[in-house]
């Protein structure tokens, strides 16, 4: 029988990982959105600044984990990410003032930027070249299934209280993520394998697997085309993403949708986006990234633009099947799309900057969202701007250049 080869093992432990921590901190946190400010009369603005420090603390820190994840291991960081964003929620259950709710956020932001997106697709992408594309695909879909913790959120929040519910959740951080850690090896050569499962004595022909080698300097890379465009495109796409997932149930609530009906509307859009992320990651292996990535945009862009028109009726269904394509695909193609056109050696540093950039962007969209709907009352402004963003990002994508012009083939 054919052994397995164990770049799947870390695909399946990165898999449960996003379940968890996605679901936890990310996604689920809507549900916690109207409870908080029920309990302390906190402005929607006020909440949502918190909810984006774990942002702001990612921007800064993205770029530092693509550097330290060379240095330290993946495996190291996403321990210690575990337990960092454990404490912070066991914190957050504690909050009694706004600056120790912005702390908290703070703290869990910290440990999210150290075990997640970052690292997880950094080590997923060392183990893998031809099957990039899937095996970041099968990763991200955790991401969407997580979406079926908001229900189980919410319920714990109306059967107990949200600070139990946090208390539950950061325990889980202990139980469910350190054992998962342990499953994590930092690059194939660590146990005499090569990307993609070619035996080590067969490493002399794995040369021809990398068909094409990036010959920019790390300075060169950051002055590209390629990348300004692709990080900018990432800051707007994340700007409107961030919004809509902080703000899908105060919006829907808003609009006289049921709590509980909002709930599993909120969880479905991850839960959808994992057709994206397998359907446009198997496409991005086979065609140019840069149509796959224009596609999902677009996905994007039209369920924003639904999402302005949606009421209780038909457009809703048509809102979460464009929106979570379009969200799902584009998490995918954006790393599919690094590794395309820059080495394996740039991508964590290059990865964290992208992310960085996104994580400026998930700050502002949530806090402007916030801050339209305690002005006007309503949040349909914000919506038809990041439409417009969104748009806008397909025409950048588009206009980077071929990736065989960052790339000559190697010669053994």
């Amino acid at each position: 029988m054919k052994k397995i080869f164990y770049g799947w093992w870390i695909v399946l432990a990165a898999f449960l990982i996003n379940i968890y921590v996605a679901g936890s901190i990310f996604f689920g946190f809507t549900a916690f959105f109207e409870p908080i400010v029920k309990e302390f009369g906190w402005s929607y603005t006020q909440v949502s600044l918190a909810i984006s420090l774990r942002g702001l603390e990612m921007g800064f820190l993205a770029p530092l984990v693509g550097f330290l994840v060379g240095r330290i291991g993946s495996r190291k960081l996403i321990f210690w990410g575990m337990i960092t964003i454990g404490l912070g929620l066991l914190l957050l259950s504690l909050t009694k003032s706004l600056p120790m709710f912005y702390a908290s956020f703070l703290l869990v932001a910290f440990g999210s930027g150290g075990c997640t997106a970052v690292v997880l697709m950094n080590v997923v992408a060392t183990w893998f070249n031809r099957n990039v594309g899937k095996a970041l695909g099968i990763m991200t879909s955790g991401v969407g299934l997580s979406g079926l913790m908001i229900p189980f959120i919410v319920w714990l929040i109306d059967f107990f209280t949200w600070r139990t519910a946090l208390v539950i959740l950061g325990m889980g951080m202990f139980v469910i993520g350190i054992p998962l850690s342990m499953f994590i090896r930092n690059q194939p050569e660590d146990l005499g394998d090569v990307p993609d499962g070619r035996p080590t004595s067969d490493r002399e022909s794995s040369i021809e697997v990398e068909e094409y080698k990036n010959t920019l300097t790390l300075r060169e890379a950051f002055r590209s085309k390629a990348f300004r465009y692709l990080a900018f495109s990432e800051m707007l796409r994340m700007m409107a993403a961030t919004a809509v997932l902080t703000h899908i149930m105060p919006s829907l609530s808003a609009a006289g949708i049921p709590r509980t009906t909002a709930g599993f509307i909120a969880s479905a859009i991850p839960v959808l986006s994992i057709v994206g992320r397998f359907g446009v990651g198997w496409l991005a292996d086979i065609l140019d990234k840069r149509y796959a990535m224009a596609v999902g945009l677009f996905f994007l862009s039209a369920g924003l633009l639904t999402f302005y028109f949606m009421g209780w009726n038909w457009t809703i269904y048509l809102f979460l099947i464009l929106f979570s394509l379009g969200f799902g695909s584009t998490v995918v193609v954006r790393g599919a799309m690094l590794s395309q056109y820059f080495s394996r050696e740039q991508f964590g540093k290059l990865l964290g900057l992208v992310m960085g950039a996104g994580a400026c962007g998930g700050i502002i969209g949530p806090t402007l969202a916030g801050w339209v709907f305690d002005r006007l009352g309503m949040y349909g402004p914000v919506w038809l701007l990041f439409f417009a963003f969104t748009a806008f990002t397909i025409f950048l994508i588009l206009r980077i250049e071929p990736a065989d012009q960052y790339r000559i083939r190697k010669t053994p």
